[in-house]
């Protein structure tokens, strides 16, 4: 046995390291036994080195192989899908290992190690996961610069310098062509990854869904305004607008997905603001009412939400101005109202009841909504995150027995009991407030701002939003959860090492907002420099942009960004003349003259004795000039240029003046 024919041992170190570079931002979603298998590899690797280990035979390889796929299919539970593949590429990765023998097979277990760093950025795409990938990056270079027939063969560490000052060569190109390559859409969607936990509104709503997201600190969205961010208590981003009520959950009704503009008429000052959506899953977009945006980002549904063609599967920036104060549908929708209107035949009969006594009593739509919310604010209903479980009339337990509970709770109540007075009305989901950032001056929203309200209809003035929560615990909205939730231990109490549990704490927050802040411009100048950001920014530089502009602008930099590269790279302005090459070339134009010229590949002896053959009467001086070459090129002759030049001149004056034709 030995080593392994084409590929040097630092090469093979590298590629090692490379391989737990690749596969250390897997471990959080690989199965346990990958981590055993990359080891297991690596080992075995290491011993046919040592030439202690054989390679293993085709039985072997084949037994592996089932092994991998039957593992794949007892942690993923398919062979098909994103997470399964990405797990198939990694063990592939690992298993080319072992057979590998030739430069040609490692060449292909680093292209693998290429396509797998990628592949991280599909569960986490932050700047930290930016930063570490460069790290696994430089080490495949470092693999592929030491299967090059060189002196770094042997030197690991000259290896990796010299891949990373390749990588920092190609920086100013890479830049390049992210500012100016044509940002297109993709041709396809893939699913997102089962393990990225992405957690989020869904398109159906019971109370304990919005208690189980207030429990969670993940990042929803950002929203940056222009000019002054409005107050708190104004922040109502709707996601979904529930209509259909079985009893115990409110979903969307057949209406909401109706492909037809509701109407509405702008009053009011508008907000300019942008959102970056962390990815959800869904099609769904976030907005204050009433909102405008542009025809890539979505359409607005008939009621009033903002819907994607596609879901959010990554950082999604777009634009959007509202307005608060927009009248919504000020006649009416006939199929929109009687939607709202829908309650189940039977179910929940002291609330039924107690909606008619509120309607002879109030017949004002108004003054039976003022009722109703006066009636929260005065009775002993609590807010919490721990509510009693409600029984199978669950309108009624919870407005005359448990009267505790979340957003929820207090929502679908006051919506039944509108329906039930006759007052059309329904839930909105969505979240309220968020925490605002000073190093950004910007908005940020996570799931525990999950929020319902409610929507009721009145003739001639549309739909109008109103808020129970705020009647039971005003603080809420107006301070968020936490402060709610002061005299409860609900607030992130399963989270005990979140930073959003220590904000009292001034530096640790100051700190916490920097960072913050700085992943923010990562969201939304790199992963969300998309094709509109891209036109806008070019446009500002160029003006008026089109294809054949842009391509002479890429052209035109790329080769000033590479001849600026040669130029340091070359360093002209350092090399230094060789008198002795300068000399020999004067003598080989000497020679030309007399229609003796030097071949391809020859040797300045062999020209040498040829040159003298052919020109009998000089040859002594030519014999003079190339051993005063030879010894001083190669012999370490005496380093004075003179008996060189000395030897040039006098074959100058031999050679008679007469030109070659």
């Amino acid at each position: 046995m030995s080593n392994v024919p084409g590929i040097p041992r630092t090469a093979l170190i590298w590629l090692l390291v490379a391989q737990a570079l690749v596969i250390v931002p897997h471990l959080v979603h690989l199965p346990l036994w990958m981590i055993a298998l990359w080891l297991g590899a690596a080992g075995w690797r290491v011993q046919i080195l040592r030439m202690r280990a054989r390679y293993p035979n085709g039985w072997a390889k084949g037994g592996l192989v089932l092994l991998v796929l039957a593992g794949i299919l007892l942690s993923r539970g398919t062979l098909v899908g994103l997470d399964a593949a990405v797990v198939l590429l990694i063990a592939t990765f690992t298993l080319k290992l072992l057979e590998m023998r030739t430069r040609r097979d490692a060449l292909v277990v680093i292209f693998l190690g290429f396509f797998c760093v990628v592949t991280a950025y599909l569960f986490e795409d932050g700047i930290l996961a930016a930063l570490y990938s460069l790290l696994p990056v430089t080490a495949l270079l470092a693999a592929l610069v030491g299967l090059q027939r060189s002196g770094f063969a042997e030197r690991p560490w000259p290896t990796l310098r010299l891949a990373g000052g390749l990588m920092l060569q190609a920086m100013p190109l890479m830049v390049l062509l992210f500012v100016f390559f044509p940002r297109m859409g993709p041709l396809w969607s893939l699913p997102l990854p089962s393990d990225k936990g992405i957690t989020g509104l869904s398109d159906s709503m019971a109370p304990a869904d919005i208690a189980e997201l207030s429990r969670s600190s993940a990042l929803a969205f950002r929203a940056s305004f222009e000019g002054q961010v409005p107050p708190r208590g104004q922040l109502y981003w709707r996601a979904l607008t529930l209509e259909r009520f079985d009893g115990r959950r409110w979903s969307q009704s057949s209406y909401a997905d109706v492909p037809i503009s509701p109407k509405w008429s702008k009053a009011g000052e508008p907000l300019d603001y942008s959102i970056v959506m962390q990815p959800s899953g869904q099609r769904w977009l976030f907005a204050l009412d009433v909102g405008e945006m542009g025809q890539d980002s979505g359409r607005m549904m008939s009621d009033f939400r903002w819907q994607r063609t596609r879901p959010v599967d990554r950082p999604l920036l777009y634009q959007v101005r509202s307005w608060p104060e927009a009248v919504r549908e000020a006649q009416g929708e006939p199929l929109g109202i009687r939607q709202a209107l829908q309650l189940p035949e039977q179910g929940d009969p002291r609330s039924r009841a107690w909606a008619a006594e509120l309607k002879a009593q109030y017949p004002q739509s108004d003054a039976l909504v003022a009722a109703l919310l006066q009636h929260f604010n005065q009775q002993p209903f609590a807010y919490t995150l721990r509510p009693q479980p409600l029984g199978q009339d669950s309108i009624d337990d919870f407005l005359f027995n448990t009267r505790r509970g979340f957003c929820a709770h207090y929502a679908g109540a006051m919506t039944f009991v509108l329906r039930a007075a006759g007052i059309p009305a329904r839930v909105v989901a969505g979240y309220q407030g968020g925490e605002f950032n000073p190093n950004g001056n910007y908005i940020q929203v996570r799931q525990f701002d999950a929020h319902a309200w409610v929507e009721y209809w009145q003739p001639g003035q549309g739909w109008r939003s109103v808020d129970p929560t705020f009647q039971v615990a005003p603080e809420r909205i107006e301070r968020g959860l936490e402060e709610a939730l002061s005299e409860e231990d609900g607030f992130l109490d399963d989270q005990p090492f979140s930073p959003l549990r220590y904000r009292e704490l001034a530096w640790l927050n100051q700190l916490r907002m920097s960072w913050e802040n700085l992943n923010y411009g990562w969201q939304r100048w790199v992963l969300g420099y998309q094709g509109e950001q891209q036109l806008k920014l070019l446009q500002n530089w160029f003006g008026s942009l089109d294809w054949q502009r842009l391509a002479l602008a890429l052209v035109g930099t790329g080769t000033l960004l590479l001849g600026l590269l040669a130029f340091w790279l070359l360093k002209p302005w350092q090399q230094r003349s060789d008198p002795q090459r300068e000399a020999f070339r004067t003598f080989e134009r000497l020679l030309a003259r007399h229609d003796v010229r030097r071949e391809s590949g020859e040797g300045p002896r062999t020209f040498a004795m040829r040159a003298a053959r052919q020109l009998p009467e000089q040859a002594q001086q030519i014999e003079a000039f190339a051993h005063c070459f030879e010894q001083q090129r190669y012999a370490a002759g005496p380093a004075s240029r003179a008996p060189l030049m000395r030897a040039l001149k006098a074959l100058r004056r031999a050679l008679p003046w007469r030109l070659s034709r």
